[in-house]
């Protein structure tokens, strides 16, 4: 089965083409940082502007890099939920009116199970094997899921307030950083941030739940720049070795609230492999923490190639194919929602 994806939940624009017995034929997407970065945020109006000038030349890209007509799929896939409604509504739209003319099944796709599916997009050897610990991170999710198969998944905990790259951004922000400020403190650290140089605070530390917590993490980034004599708005920004060891302590406290929490998980659920996924996921030293875990507990982490852990319609073609074969079709009358529980479907 040949199966179109359509992504177009936040500030990515995408399209691929996934064949269910060869694996992906294309795999096409179109940022819009640079539109968002004179905000320092994502504005959803521009978001949806953007995705109506990209969806037609990305999705004609897509069908050229695979070398396949529009008659010649099998069927096609498109995020409905979550995101923001108005970038939804572009790629959904845009997605039932080609299957309406091409005369093939539709189907609608969470977008969190596309991100928690994403590992099966490589080699066959980094495959995860059911059921395994589902952990994503991103600017507007993170969540832990006990995924049992295939369209199968159990919400076991999630962020009280803010998304991992969420606060990274913010502290980005505060820190007088470029957009987006997780990529930009991933990158000061690497240039010699101290992620030990302030002892910043790990949010719901206890083992008896497995949420995340982190504006009070932000909040003591606030604080302890309040003390220094910056973070005003006639203030002078700080020194350049200062917000290194700002950027990187914030960074490890993001970093170790994620790992604890996941294998306090792994050790309640006794499942003995742990899937992180999502744009935070690239981060580079939550790799090299992870990796080290792994090592020393025995867990097998897979973490998907990181073109696959940000925003793709690879991962959206592939569940989409999953959800064909089963048999699944979805109506024209369709609609794009905000916010879904992935374990209500």
């Amino acid at each position: 089965m040949i199966v179109l994806g359509v992504e177009s939940s936040c500030d990515e624009t995408a399209a691929a083409v996934y064949d269910t017995e060869k694996g992906i034929l294309s795999s096409v997407v179109r940022s819009q940082i640079r539109d968002h970065a004179p905000f320092g945020g994502v504005i959803p109006e521009l978001a949806a502007r953007k995705h109506i000038e990209a969806i037609v030349p990305i999705t004609r890209e897509a069908l050229k890099q695979a070398e396949i007509s529009l008659k010649a799929l099998d069927g096609i896939a498109a995020t409905f939920a979550p995101g923001l409604v108005g970038a939804l509504l572009v790629g959904l739209s845009f997605a039932k009116a080609l299957a309406w003319a091409a005369e093939v099944p539709f189907v609608g796709i969470h977008h969190l199970e596309g991100h928690l599916l994403s590992p099966f997009l490589g080699p066959e050897e980094t495959h995860p094997h059911f059921p395994f610990l589902g952990l994503i991170v991103s600017g507007g999710h993170t969540s832990l899921y006990k995924v049992i198969d295939f369209g199968r998944y159990e919400r076991l905990g999630k962020t009280v307030d803010d998304a991992a790259g969420e606060a990274l951004d913010k502290a980005g922000k505060l820190l007088g950083l470029p957009y987006p400020g997780g990529v930009a403190i991933d990158k000061l650290t690497l240039e010699g941030g101290n992620p030990r140089a302030f002892d910043l605070p790990i949010g719901l530390i206890q083992r008896d739940n497995f949420n995340f917590s982190f504006s009070g993490l932000k909040t003591a980034l606030v604080y302890t720049l309040k003390k220094m004599g910056y973070g005003g708005k006639s203030s002078e920004p700080p020194p350049e070795n200062l917000v290194r060891d700002l950027a990187a302590s914030f960074q490890e406290a993001v970093v170790q609230a994620l790992i604890r929490k996941a294998f306090f998980a792994l050790e309640e659920t006794g499942l003995g492999e742990l899937v992180v996924t999502g744009g935070v996921a690239a981060n580079t030293r939550l790799r090299e923490v992870l990796a080290r875990k792994s090592r020393k507990s025995g867990i097998r982490v897979i973490i998907p190639d990181t073109k696959f852990c940000t925003d793709n319609a690879a991962m959206i073609a592939f569940a989409g194919g999953r959800r064909l074969q089963a048999g699944q079709r979805d109506l024209f009358s369709l609609n794009a929602i905000s916010r879904l529980a992935l374990e209500t479907l």
